[in-house]
Parts: C-alpha cells; structure tokens; sequence
C-alpha cells in the first residue's frame, strides 16, 4: 500500500464524522462552514475513543511513539 492510499484511509473516518454532524446543515458564508468544521473537530478531539475507531478501522498496526 502507497503512503498515501494509507493516509487517505486513516483520515476518512475522521472526514466520514464530520459530514454526519453537519449534514443537513446550510452555510450562509464560508466563514460559517469554517466555524462549524472548527468547532466539530474541537469535539472530536475532546473523544479520543471516536478516533481511535478511525484509526483501529483502517486495520494498520498502531504502535506508541518511542519515547526520547
């Protein structure tokens, strides 16, 4: 698997989060769509079990950082 074929999975379930939140959802401006992303992705990040979902879903081996 390419780098990027593994990038585009790891983050499509984090994408796949963010368009159910906001779906049905009509944007005045882009300033309104930036605020709303902004303010998803600031939950999402607030649930680390939602993205580790993400992460565990794309069936890569996930190792801990080696610390320094």
């Amino acid at each position: 698997m390419s780098e990027t074929t593994i990038e585009h999975e790891s983050v499509e379930g984090i994408w796949s989060l963010l368009r159910r939140a906001m779906a049905n959802t009509a944007f005045d401006t882009p300033d309104d769509l930036d605020r709303i992303l902004r303010r998803e992705l600031r939950r999402t990040q607030l649930r680390p079990n939602l993205i580790d979902r993400c992460l565990t879903a794309t069936r890569l081996p996930l190792t801990q950082p080696n610390p320094p």
